[in-house]
């Protein structure tokens, strides 16, 4: 992390500390350099430059706990790496600390999960995959899992009996396995080296039916990439970049994470700039449309809109967390019910994209904090874009 070269051994960023702090401060815009990573390339003749009119924010504050707070607080208190704002298309606030800039791609985490909910939409309005089509039709080598009855949908929507505990801070267990089959942790002695898709013949335990509970199991999200990749015959990186990345006008090229097969992380894996993110905010805002271009399925966006079970989430894993909302989880996107419903994003750390399509106001936001899951953190990002759209309406 110091500027020697090379750094002293207790400064230096591996494969086994990059994702705490203070060294994820510099892995997370760093992470192609830790991690075996397929490109995911843009298309120069086809960006799409945003106007930029930043706006002066410093009359906005807002409620928080005891005390009232502002952007410029709110930005520092919870460890920002990049930070966009859009109303109509056009850039009206942007920030960058710690190593960032407009051009450096940063991890989303679990916001990659939401990326391939928009490519699913893109692949199920051409044909390549549909909705209630059985897992086990794609990839029989699961018919042994908890797998089994479970379809896209299901995969989709966070559906699935499938037992996985997601506690990001055990040190042993499913997870661990997980992470070292994904090349997110380093093999310990005696283990023998593992891949993605070799991990999901362990998962073999039911934890309800399918189609019941809003069960948020990271691992889900990595099988339907290996179901796109076997069901078009193409990978992963390739058609996000062809399908998504290259028609949205992305600025850059973005990356992700990749096991020692080449499988990708595509539940946590992607790293894109904050520009790019906010650019897929607009697309969504957008309806899936740039110009005439119609890019993501309208009525894929519409249904990520209205659809979802809210009795589904209402007795899911993240219920409590967020109990003062309305809430329903739809195509790998989060809803806030209201009058104009709020898509959003939400990734460990501190990831986060919100998408007003009404108000057509997007929030983007990359982060390096120490605590991969925050409660306080993550309603002070709530509040934050709840703040900002009513300043922008």
């Amino acid at each position: 992390m110091k500027q020697d070269f090379p750094s002293e051994a207790e400064d230096q960023v591996t494969l086994a500390n990059w994702r705490i702090a203070p060294y994820n401060e510099w892995a997370f815009h760093h992470v192609r350099e830790i991690v075996p990573s397929a490109n995911i390339g843009n298309h120069p003749d086809q960006v799409r430059e945003l106007d930029r009119e930043l706006l002066d924010w410093s009359a906005l504050g807002w409620q928080k706990a005891d005390s009232t707070t502002s952007l410029d607080i709110f930005l520092e208190e919870t460890a920002t790496d990049g930070f966009v704002v859009l109303h109509h298309g056009r850039i009206v606030a942007e920030h960058y600390d710690h190593g960032m800039t407009a051009r450096t791609p940063h991890i989303l985490m679990s916001v990659s999960k939401s990326m391939l909910g928009l490519l699913a939409g893109i692949l199920i309005d051409q044909g390549i995959l549909q909705e209630d089509t059985l897992v086990t039709d794609c990839l029989p080598e699961l018919a042994s899992t908890a797998y089994a009855g479970a379809t896209i949908r299901h995969l989709l929507d966070m559906r699935v009996g499938v037992e996985f505990n997601e506690d990001y801070l055990i040190t042993s267990g499913p997870i661990i396995d997980y992470r070292k089959a994904t090349n997110w942790n380093p093999l310990e002695a005696g283990d023998v080296p593992g891949d993605l898709r070799s991990f999901f013949a362990s998962l073999t335990t039911p934890d309800g039916p399918h189609e019941g509970r809003f069960h948020y199991v990271s691992p889900n999200t990595d099988l339907l990439a290996w179901i796109i990749e076997r069901s078009a015959g193409r990978r992963y990186a390739d058609l996000m970049s062809e399908l998504l990345w290259q028609p949205m006008g992305a600025g850059t090229d973005g990356y992700i994470t990749v096991d020692r097969l080449g499988a990708p992380r595509a539940a946590g894996g992607m790293c894109v700039t904050t520009r790019d993110l906010a650019l897929v905010g607009q697309l969504v805002a957008d309806r899936g449309r740039r110009g005439d271009q119609q890019i993501v399925p309208e009525a894929w966006i519409d249904d990520m809109l209205s659809g979802g079970d809210a009795s589904a989430w209402n007795v899911g894993d993240f219920a409590e967390d967020f109990a003062d909302l309305s809430m329903r989880y739809r195509s790998k996107w989060y809803v806030i019910d209201g009058d104009d419903p709020l898509l959003f994003c939400l990734g460990i750390h501190g990831q986060y994209l919100f998408v007003d399509p009404a108000a057509e106001i997007v929030i983007a936001k990359q982060s390096s904090r120490a605590a991969p899951l925050d409660e306080t953190d993550e309603r002070q990002a709530i509040e934050a874009a709840m703040a900002i759209r009513n300043y922008l309406s």
